[in-house]
């Protein structure tokens, strides 16, 4: 019911509109629910809601390779894929480090909010939150952090723009800026909504940077999961057991395959939009596990350390956007 509201929510046009998509909304109704009437149906729902929050979302996050071909990188070049690389790096390990030598933040609250700020969002989180085997408080944490200042980015970016073209302190074109929103912003749905309130072809070319941020999230999990085998260490003498996070590997593989156009578009879209209902669901999932009594108990560091990294998303991220730009 709750994925259902959402996804009628998100196709009317003012809400669309603000850049709340079916998943924001889904996390968004789930901690409305969560912390009203859920209580109450806990004992009943509790299996099934499980089952969204775990199985769902890691067949979800398979079946969004079939948003994605390996041909859409090469619609932005280069340059895109680099800017990318070195955003989700550098805010990645930013995170780490203000996480746990400013903020004194557990491991898992801070590579949560890391992915989530540095990939795609709450989407991220979810992702990440099996290979780190994290506290659902901490996944609840990390999301309302991006969600917030995702949300933010919707009306500051367009700004930014508008300030820019007026200044002239950084010779961003249309194009370019919606680059530069496609590797910094948090949610796809926030990127379309920045750059479709810039224009069409900021729209476009945000579209495209961030599917490319988003097919990043495989590779990651992989090198987090190897990096958290070894104890986070080093200690390549202490054996244990490489955790593989089969979902992102066949991530991968569906997006390679949707490359080649072999299944017909009617179907494609069917299975897209089964996808959307799935991760909608885990969404609605997280949320209905969220008590607004955790993020309390967590305090202000979170959200100062999330403040931080989306400061640092817009200038440096600009900044690495004209480097790249630049050079290459």
């Amino acid at each position: 019911m709750l994925t259902a509201l959402a996804i009628w929510a998100s196709s009317i046009p003012s809400v669309a509109g603000l850049g709340f998509g079916a998943l924001t909304l889904a996390i968004l109704f789930g901690i409305v629910a969560g912390n009203t009437f859920y209580p109450w149906l806990h004992s009943h729902c509790h299996q099934g809601v499980q089952l969204a929050k775990q199985r769902l979302l890691r067949l979800g996050i398979i079946l969004y390779g079939f948003r994605l071909t390996f041909q859409q990188i090469a619609d932005i070049g280069a340059s895109g894929i680099i800017i990318d690389a070195l955003t989700l790096i550098s805010t990645f390990l930013l995170a780490c480090w203000l996480g746990k030598k400013v903020f004194g933040l557990n491991n898992q609250t801070t590579m949560l909010i890391g992915a989530g700020s540095s990939i795609c969002g709450a989407a991220a989180v979810m992702a990440t939150e099996p290979v780190l085997k994290a506290d659902s408080n901490n996944v609840a944490v990390a999301v309302s952090t991006v969600v917030v200042f995702g949300t933010l980015a919707i009306f500051a970016y367009p700004w930014l723009y508008h300030l820019n073209e007026q200044a002239q302190w950084m010779p961003f074109s249309q194009a370019t800026f919606g680059i530069y929103v496609g590797s910094t912003v948090h949610e796809v749905a926030q990127v379309v909504a920045a750059g479709h309130a810039i224009g069409p072809d900021a729209e476009n070319a945000a579209v495209i940077a961030k599917m490319i941020r988003v097919m990043m999230l495989a590779p990651f999990l992989l090198l987090l999961s190897r990096y958290i085998s070894r104890g986070a260490t080093g200690n390549a003498s202490e054996k244990s057991a490489i955790t593989i996070p089969w979902f992102a590997v066949l991530f991968i593989g569906v997006a390679g395959l949707n490359s080649f156009n072999l299944l017909p578009a009617t179907l494609v879209r069917h299975v897209i939009t089964a996808d959307t209902w799935m991760l909608a669901m885990a969404m609605a999932a997280l949320g209905l596990t969220t008590h607004l009594s955790a993020i309390r108990q967590a305090g202000v560091k979170p959200i100062l350390l999330a403040a931080l990294l989306f400061i640092w998303l817009i200038i440096g991220g600009g900044a690495i956007n004209q480097l790249v730009q630049h050079l290459v």
